[in-house]
């Protein structure tokens, strides 16, 4: 995915591509550097966004979720979905042993996740 915010400090339009899985309707994406990433502290100042997922342009609305247990559950599914990479990126950060969810909970308090709407044409 694509992402493009709006610069905090610019107002200028500023695309990355991120990782992200669709639950529901919703694009949601983790943010493992936390509040520094840039794309995250935009969002902060501006939470109107736009997409591109393969070829669809999306206009959306991000929210940022700060509830733990929801960003384990989140963690829980993309561990699911996605074993080899989640792992390998829990790993890559420090965690030991088997992937518990008290090792998903220690993660998601590191880290922050932002759930992304597409906005509904009336």
């Amino acid at each position: 995915m694509l992402l493009t915010t709006t610069g905090r400090r610019s107002g200028k339009p500023h695309t990355v591509g991120l990782q992200y899985e669709q639950i529901d309707g919703q694009y949601w994406v983790g943010a493992a550097d936390g509040t520094r990433a840039d794309w995250y502290r935009n969002i902060m100042a501006t939470p109107a966004v736009a997409l591109q997922v393969g070829n669809k342009n999306i206009s959306a609305t991000a929210d940022v979720v700060n509830d733990t247990e929801r960003i384990a559950a989140y963690l829980a599914y993309r561990l699911k979905k996605r074993p080899l990479m989640l792992r390998l990126i829990l790993r890559l950060d420090g965690a030991r042993g088997r992937i518990t969810p008290d090792t998903l909970r220690e993660y998601a308090t590191r880290i922050r996740v932002v759930v992304i709407t597409p906005v509904v044409s009336q």
